[in-house]
C-alpha cells in the first residue's frame, strides 16, 4: 500500500505538471455541455439527456488518451523497463494510473453536474445524483482497458492517432453527442457494438424515467465487453513484457 500511495502520488504530481493535458480534458466536456445543454437548449430536454451522454463523455478522454498516449509515450522512454528493475510489484503502475484517472474523470464530472443543476434547471432526487454519479465512474473502467491496450501495443505517435479515432468513434456513434434514433438505421446498428452507447442509456435511466431501457441487457452487453477489454488489455501488457 505505501508504494501504490507512493506511485498514485506521484502519477498526480505529473498530471499536474501537465496543465496542457488536464485543463482541456477536463474543462472541455463542460463547456460543451453548457453551450449544447444550456445554451442552445431553448426550453427543451437536452440538458437533461446531455448530463447522462455527456458524463459518460467526460470520463472517456482521461481514460483513454491518459492509458493510451501516456503508457505509450513512457514505454518508448525506457521507464517500463526501468520500473522492471525495481523492487515493486508490477501492477502498482496500472492501478496507481488508474486510480489518479478515477480522481480526475470525479473531478471533470462536477462542473458538469454544477452546470446541469443551476444553469441547465436539472431536478434530481438526492440518490438520482449519486446513481448517476457511480455509473459515471464506473464508465471509466472499460475505457481505462481500451487505453491500456493501445498504450502497450503502438508506439506514442501511433497511441495518438489511434486513440484519437477510437475516441470520436465511441462519442459519436454512441450517441453522446446526438440521440441515436436520429442515426441512420446502420449507424443505429454500429451503435450497438459501442461500450459508450450502453453506458449512456443506462446513465438516461436514471435521468429520465419515462424513458423506455432495457436495463439488464446493457448491463450485461456492457459486462461482456469489459471482460473482452480486459483480455486484449492482459494480452497487450504481456506481449510488451516479453519483448
Amino acid at each position: 500500500m505505501s508504494i501504490l500511495a507512493k506511485e498514485t502520488g506521484a502519477e498526480i504530481l505529473k498530471a499536474v505538471r501537465a496543465p496542457e493535458f488536464i485543463l482541456p480534458t477536463i474543462f472541455m466536456p463542460s463547456l460543451f455541455y453548457t453551450i449544447f445543454g444550456v445554451v442552445l437548449n431553448k426550453g427543451g430536454n437536452s440538458a437533461v439527456y446531455l448530463l447522462a451522454t455527456y458524463g459518460v463523455f467526460a470520463v472517456m478522454g482521461p481514460a483513454i488518451f491518459g492509458f493510451g498516449t501516456g503508457v505509450a509515450s513512457e514505454r518508448e522512454r525506457g521507464w517500463l523497463e526501468l520500473k522492471r528493475a525495481l523492487p515493486s510489484p508490477s501492477y502498482s503502475y496500472i492501478l496507481a494510473k488508474l486510480l489518479t484517472t478515477l480522481m480526475f474523470t470525479a473531478i471533470a464530472l462536477m462542473p458538469i453536474y454544477l452546470i446541469a443543476g443551476f444553469g441547465g434547471n436539472v431536478e434530481l432526487a438526492r440518490g438520482d445524483w449519486f446513481s448517476l454519479f457511480a455509473i459515471h465512474l464506473c464508465a471509466t473502467i472499460p475505457f481505462v482497458l481500451i487505453g491500456v491496450a493501445l498504450g502497450f501495443s503502438l508506439n506514442s505517435g501511433g497511441a495518438v492517432a489511434l486513440s484519437n479515432i477510437v475516441f470520436l468513434s465511441l462519442a459519436i456513434l454512441g450517441g453522446l453527442w446526438f440521440p441515436v434514433f436520429l442515426f441512420p438505421e446502420f449507424m443505429q446498428t454500429l451503435a450497438n457494438f459501442m461500450p459508450s452507447f450502453h453506458l449512456a442509456e443506462l446513465a438516461l435511466s436514471i435521468v429520465d424515467t419515462s424513458k423506455e431501457c432495457a436495463i439488464g441487457y446493457h448491463t450485461l452487453t456492457i459486462f461482456v465487453m469489459t471482460l473482452g477489454f480486459l483480455a486484449l488489455a492482459i494480452f497487450a501488457w504481456l506481449r510488451q513484457r516479453s519483448l
